[in-house]
């Protein structure tokens, strides 16, 4: 695992593992947008990894789908439908379900007049 900055591969993963709690039932986010919102934009592979090594018995990690909407493991589709999230053939009814997380507002200044 490639390490950003000062972060060290657990820090990373605690922060994947972090954001994944924070998906509410009937709700899913993608791969890279957990990336995303962990700091490390492109990163929904680093996100699919640490998700794997996840020791966390209880860790709602199948509320995370691919950016089309498929499910990414067997059982992943049944976990997600006992939650009343809807599909649209195989996939995620994104459009219903994606998950649109708050995100911290930027402190701007505005210019002295």
């Amino acid at each position: 695992m490639r390490i950003v900055g000062s972060e060290t591969p657990d820090a990373w993963r605690r922060t994947v593992y972090e954001l994944v709690w924070r998906i509410p039932p009937g709700r899913v986010a993608t791969y890279g947008l957990i990336g995303e919102l962990a700091g490390r934009p492109r990163a929904a592979r680093a996100v699919g990894n640490a998700l794997r090594h996840c020791d966390e018995k209880d860790l709602p990690f199948h509320r995370v789908v691919h950016a089309d909407g498929l499910p990414a493991f067997p059982g992943h589709r049944t976990r997600l439908r006992r939650e009343g999230v809807r599909f649209v053939g195989p996939r995620v009814d994104m459009a219903r379900n994606l998950w649109t997380p708050r995100l911290p507002q930027r402190q701007t200044r505005r210019p002295s007049l």
